[in-house]
């Protein structure tokens, strides 16, 4: 019998929408799948969760083509998750990784279906949130990119990177350790090292724009309030998902 106490959920008018994640480095894809899987339920009801599905190339395949500056190889591979993604009966895309975005340009014309855009949802949440000057840490292939430095531009919001030092740093230990799986105190004071030097000039917010940051770094040992690329992106995709805007019901 169902529980008399139990609050109602209002039904959806459609089955929610598949998503389809375009993986890179399985930390991120990871944590940004568990997120959607964690977070469903306040939409749907108890254990429910759109359907999703993940495709992902070796993450070699990806490293090559970055260190090579070869963003055609990036693209390349992004779409064949994309068309992989489509037969699987996707409905939308979104990929957990912020490096390779570098290459969206060149994939979002010739892809067979729509994308959520990562930065574009962390420059969202910025704005939404009043935030004015955004310190930007990812791997050092991001860092030197235009992919923060252009979304927060639309949303009007100024930004800083790290020096030349700090970003080659935190491109090794991303890479070397985090998409690893590995996690070091060490490294964890480093990357606070980098935020408190982002507080003293002046950033009101840090974008932990490498999908692995945020399984080390949060609110809770920053110096600064974070926009943790990830979860941002899966509550996006949720709310895709499900056809909806803002906060999930209160039951």
């Amino acid at each position: 019998m169902p529980n008399p106490a139990a609050p109602a959920i209002a039904p959806l008018s459609r089955s929610p929408r598949h998503i389809g994640i375009v993986g890179c480095s399985a930390e991120g894809a990871a944590l940004c799948y568990r997120t959607i899987c964690a977070e469903a339920p306040a939409w749907l009801g108890a254990h429910a969760h759109p359907e999703v599905s993940m495709h992902t190339p070796s993450l070699a395949a990806y490293v090559d083509c970055l260190d090579r500056g070869d963003l055609d190889g990036v693209a390349a591979l992004m779409l064949d998750s994309a068309r992989r993604l489509q037969a699987a009966g996707a409905d939308f895309l979104i990929c957990p990784d912020n490096t390779i975005h570098q290459a969206f340009g060149r994939v979002q014309p010739r892809s067979p279906l729509p994308w959520l855009h990562i930065a574009d949802e962390v420059a969202a949440e910025a704005q939404r949130r009043g935030f004015r000057r955004i310190g930007i840490t990812g791997t050092a292939w991001l860092v030197g990119s235009d992919v923060y430095p252009a979304a927060l531009a639309r949303q009007g919001l100024a930004w800083e990177r790290p020096d030349d030092t700090q970003r080659a740093t935190m491109g090794r230990l991303i890479m070397d350790e985090l998409v690893g799986g590995v996690f070091r105190p060490d490294t964890v004071a480093f990357f606070q090292a980098v935020i408190e030097g982002f507080a003293q000039r002046g950033c009101d917010a840090v974008v932990l724009g490498c999908t692995e940051i945020p399984l080390i770094i949060g609110d809770y040992n920053a110096a600064l309030p974070t926009l943790d690329s990830t979860r941002l992106l899966a509550r996006a995709a949720l709310r895709r998902a499900v056809g909806a805007d803002g906060a999930p019901p209160v039951r």
